[in-house]
């Protein structure tokens, strides 16, 4: 820990203060669960087609993270079948065509 020697003008006398600050550390306490995130509801009034893809971007972000979780970092080892046993591992429903080339997009 860092000491500086400050010296005060009216009295001439040196007060050694800490010049160091207390350190944060991002690890959470044992036991404690973080808050579940909440979630905004989406803007009103947009196309069905912007839904739709806002949607499928969601399950592609979801798919990648447990495939680069799991060791699948290039895009040419993310084949259709990996990515849909995937899906099923996680619990979530069967990718289109289209999702898996975001899931591809996403890892490259």
């Amino acid at each position: 820990m860092a000491v500086a020697t400050i010296t005060t003008k009216s009295a001439g006398k040196s007060v050694s203060k800490s010049a160091a600050k207390p350190v944060r550390t991002s690890a959470r306490k044992p036991g404690r669960t973080p808050s579940p995130l909440k979630r905004a509801p989406l803007p009103a009034g947009r196309p069905r087609e912007w839904y739709e893809e806002h949607n499928r971007r969601l399950k592609a972000m979801r798919l990648a993270i447990a495939l680069l979780d799991s060791g699948v970092y290039l895009p040419e080892k993310a084949s259709n079948r990996r990515i849909r046993s995937t899906a099923v591992r996680i619990g979530i429903h069967r990718p289109s065509n289209t999702t898996c080339r975001v899931v591809r997009t996403l890892i490259g």
